[in-house]
């Protein structure tokens, strides 16, 4: 159903933009799927004209038994010129690619990304684990922001529970990065309703920014009115 009634239907998608847009939203996370681009420039031709940040090196891996090194293989070049064309601040790593730990892969994408002129982040499927490496294999100066899922019950998060004690460990650990946090799963992945998931947000001072995914225009309409509350 998501199949048809969203991703092959790009006019929908853009619906979707269209709805997030007249609700204050103006920035969009993209990756180079033709769909997804046809649907934002069909929003961007409406006058829905937002900033783009760009996740770079994206594939078709399994979510649930990735292959880091076909992850490896995607023509991640392409997509930072792709992207270069669009109003694009902000360009990550795709976190395939950072989870694969092959650091000088990683190292030379931001540093082609850095040479665009846009900023350049991280995005990790394993925040716990991932972040304890990178200090000690990357250049730090290389990249200024960093994605992590994160939400109140850890769903899709490398974290058995989610205590206060273990919060805060989380916490101290992410902050040792000193770059700029990006939430994303912040639903996790629907189980968590929109005014629950905002809430603590609210109260984690060391997040940026949010991505919030939504597939409808009722639930962009809903979501984002109720996340100005916030």
């Amino acid at each position: 159903m998501y199949l048809d009634d969203l991703y092959n239907n790009p006019q929908a998608t853009a619906d979707v933009i269209v709805e997030a847009y007249n609700h204050g939203v103006r920035a969009i996370n993209l990756v180079n799927d033709s769909n997804l681009l046809e649907a934002y420039d069909i929003a961007a031709e409406q006058g829905c004209k937002m900033k783009v940040i760009a996740t770079i090196g994206k594939s078709d891996v399994d979510y649930l038994n990735p292959n880091y090194e076909v992850a490896k293989e995607v023509d991640w070049d392409e997509d930072i010129e792709l992207f270069s064309s669009y109003d694009c601040p902000l360009m990550l790593v795709d976190e395939f690619i950072v989870d694969g730990y092959d650091w000088r892969l990683t190292s030379k994408i931001l540093s082609e990304i850095n040479n665009t002129g846009a900023l350049s982040g991280l995005v990790t499927a394993f925040p716990s684990r991932t972040t304890d490496l990178i200090s000690d294999n990357l250049d730090m100066d290389l990249f200024d922001f960093y994605m992590i899922p994160l939400n109140s019950i850890s769903y899709m998060m490398d974290i058995n529970a989610f205590n206060a004690s273990q919060r805060q460990e989380f916490v101290d650990r992410v902050l040792k990065l000193n770059k700029k946090v990006i939430a994303t799963r912040v639903l996790a992945a629907g189980v968590l309703q929109p005014k629950e998931a905002f809430t603590f947000l609210k109260n984690t001072d060391y997040v940026d920014l949010i991505t919030v995914g939504v597939a409808k225009v009722e639930e962009a309409s809903e979501d984002f009115s109720l996340l100005k509350e916030f």
